[in-house]
């Protein structure tokens, strides 16, 4: 629990040291962290979206969470939301969504290649500087399933490796953050199998807002919120590689405001 306690302080660093005391004597037996609604807006403007609370997630009791992959999902309050990006860092797209993010004071989590981290660190270290919490989504984005399991590890681990080496100088086989989500959901029951085994959390998504498919930004986010309605919040899968999506987040941060919806923030309660 020491070691917990001290992994958890260096991860919330970004929040107020009010909001850090609430945040680590919320633990609970499930492994989550809860922040009192508003402590992590107390450095934000007044009319900023912010973030209302942080999970930290322990990988042995959720070892897979989104429910279009899984039967289980992240235990979320009607209305709340996690904001989750894929693909990136990507030069031109990725610092305009943190800049969204960073003027309405919102904690995402970015899930990366090692691939573009390698060709854009400045961009990775900025999310993890910002607070963002960053996660693993291979090296290249190959359908993982289509390899043999040997190959699939492999892949996995160069892509952890690359991303781990930039921001903490040192590439462990287990991840600094055991965060990851499978390219195009491809996982296999072999492969989740053994990552639940090295305790690292897969990821799906409870709704997207489709934007692998061409559309206007105004047409991405009807559907986005569209889907956030039908849905009553979750975990939200985007993309910081897309045009499109950058330039609507500032407007769909804006009317989650306006709409009274939430952010939560995640991270991993046994960070290594």
């Amino acid at each position: 629990m020491a070691a917990d306690r001290a992994n958890l302080r260096g991860r919330l660093s970004w929040i107020p040291a009010r909001g850090r005391c609430a945040a680590l004597a919320g633990m609970t037996s499930l492994g989550l962290v809860v922040l009192v609604p508003g402590a992590a807006r107390a450095e934000c403007a007044a009319d900023a979206l912010g973030t209302s609370r942080v999970l930290a997630i322990d990988p042995a009791a959720t070892p897979r969470v989104g429910r279009k992959q899984f039967p289980a999902t992240l235990p979320l309050a009607p209305g709340e939301i996690v904001l989750t990006f894929d693909d990136g860092p990507w030069p031109g797209t990725t610092p305009r969504v943190l800049d969204a993010l960073k003027a309405q004071c919102v904690r995402a989590t970015f899930f990366v290649l090692g691939r573009s981290a390698v060709e854009r660190p400045d961009l990775l270290r900025r999310e993890l500087a910002e607070g963002h919490t960053v996660a693993h989504h291979t090296w290249s984005h190959p359908l993982l399933n289509r390899m043999s399991p040997a190959s699939a590890e492999a892949e996995i681990d160069r892509g952890i490796a690359a991303v781990d080496r930039l921001l903490y100088g040192k590439s462990a086989a287990d991840p600094v953050t055991p965060f990851f989500r499978f390219p195009g959901f491809a996982s296999s029951p072999a492969l989740l199998e053994k990552l639940a085994h090295r305790g690292i959390v897969v990821f799906g998504a409870d709704l997207w807002a489709s934007d692998w498919n061409p559309m206007t930004p105004d047409a991405e986010l009807h559907l986005l919120l569209r889907r956030i309605e039908q849905a009553r919040g979750g975990i939200v899968l985007l993309h910081d590689t897309k045009r499109e999506t950058a330039a609507m987040l500032p407007s769909l941060l804006r009317t989650l405001r306006a709409r009274g919806l939430r952010i939560v923030h995640i991270v991993s309660k046994t960070e290594r």
